[in-house]
C-alpha cells in the first residue's frame, strides 16, 4: 500500500510541477507565475510586482524597471541589461497603469520631464523641477538599413510584410501605420497614433517601437526570446542598423541659453566664412588688375618703341 501511495505522490507532484511549468507569460520574459486556479495563472513583473496583462504588450516604462532590476532578483533570467543614453542610467517611475511618470530623476536626485515613450524633452533640473504633464508621443518614424544583397527587394511586398509582422507580433491596429517607406537599402516606417484614436485596448506604438527595437538587436522581450526572422517573399530580412525618432503632440522645452550658444556658433563659423570669401575675391580683384596693368605697360611699350627709332 505504502509502495502504491509513494508512486501516487510522485505523479501528483509531477502533475503540479508540469502545471506550474506551463505556466508562462508569451509576450514578457521579466515576470514571475505562479498558478492560483485551475488553468489559471498570474504573472507579475520583476522588479515592481506589477502584475502582467500577458494577453498584450508590457509598457515601457515597467520593462525598463525590470531591465534595472539586480541579478540576485531575476535569478535565472540572465545577466542585469541597463539602458545607456545621453542622460546616464535611471531606474524609471511609473504610473499604477505603467506609463511614464511626467518627471524622471536618477540617484543624483537630478531631474527631467520625459514623453510618453520615456524620452528627455526638456533640461534637468533638481527635485525643484516640476513636470505639469506626460507629453503624449504622438509620431514614431522607425528607420532602418538592412545588409547588402545581389538585388533590392520589392517595394509592395515588403511592405506587405512588414504591415503583417507589427500587426501579427506586436498586435498593432492597421490604421496606426501610416506608411513603410524603402528605398535599398532603408526602410522607414511611420506610425501615428493620436491620443483621440487610442481606446483602451489599443497598444501603444512607444511599446510597439521598444519591442520592435529589442527583437531587431536580438534582445527579444518575448518569453521565448528567440531571434526575429522576417521573411520577403521567402527571403531573409536582415536588419543590420535601427534608430527610432520621436515626435511629441507638443515641441520640446529646451533652455534657450544652448540653442543661443548654438546659434551664436553658427553665425560666428557664417561670419568667418563670408569674411574669408571676401578677403579671397579681393586678392583675386587685386591680382586680375596687377595682371591687367603689367599686360597692358608691355602692350604700352610695344607700341612707343618704332617712334623712339
Amino acid at each position: 500500500m505504502q509502495p502504491f501511495l509513494g508512486v501516487l505522490l510522485g505523479l501528483i507532484l509531477a502533475i503540479a510541477s508540469s502545471t506550474q511549468n506551463n505556466c508562462t507569460c508569451a509576450t514578457n520574459k521579466w515576470r514571475v507565475c505562479a498558478q492560483d486556479g485551475p488553468g489559471n495563472c498570474t504573472c507579475t513583473l520583476v522588479g515592481s510586482n506589477h502584475r502582467v496583462d500577458c494577453s498584450t504588450l508590457t509598457s515601457k516604462c515597467l520593462l525598463m524597471k525590470a531591465e534595472m532590476t539586480p541579478l540576485k532578483e531575476k535569478r535565472f533570467w540572465g545577466q542585469p541589461r541597463v539602458l545607456l543614453d545621453v542622460d546616464g542610467i535611471y531606474n524609471p517611475d511609473c504610473e499604477d497603469s505603467g506609463v511614464f511618470k511626467a518627471r524622471q530623476c536618477n540617484q543624483t536626485n537630478t531631474c527631467w520631464c520625459v514623453n510618453t515613450a520615456g524620452v528627455r524633452r526638456t533640461e534637468k533640473g533638481d527635485k525643484s523641477l516640476s513636470c505639469s504633464e506626460v507629453v503624449r508621443t504622438s509620431w514614431i518614424y522607425v528607420e532602418m538599413k538592412h545588409k547588402k544583397r545581389s538585388r533590392a527587394f520589392n517595394v509592395t511586398t515588403i511592405g506587405s510584410a512588414l504591415r503583417h509582422l507589427f500587426e501579427r507580433r506586436y498586435k498593432l491596429q492597421p490604421k496606426f501605420i501610416t506608411a513603410v517607406k524603402y528605398n535599398s537599402p532603408l526602410i522607414r516606417i511611420h506610425l501615428n497614433q493620436q491620443g483621440s484614436e487610442k481606446s483602451r485596448s489599443d497598444v501603444d506604438i512607444a511599446d510597439v517601437a521598444y519591442y520592435f527595437e529589442k527583437d531587431i538587436k536580438d534582445d527579444s522581450i518575448f518569453h521565448s526570446n528567440r531571434t526575429l526572422t522576417v521573411s520577403v517573399n521567402g527571403d531573409a530580412l536582415d536588419i543590420e542598423k535601427i534608430r527610432i525618432y520621436y515626435v511629441d503632440e507638443k515641441p520640446p522645452e529646451f533652455c534657450m541659453k544652448q540653442l543661443a550658444a548654438g546659434m551664436s556658433a553658427v553665425v560666428t563659423m557664417v561670419t568667418m566664412t563670408a569674411g574669408f570669401g571676401i578677403a579671397v575675391l579681393v586678392i583675386l580683384r587685386w591680382l586680375r588688375t596687377s595682371n591687367y596693368k603689367t599686360i597692358e605697360m608691355k602692350e604700352m611699350g610695344e607700341i612707343r618703341a618704332p617712334s623712339l627709332q
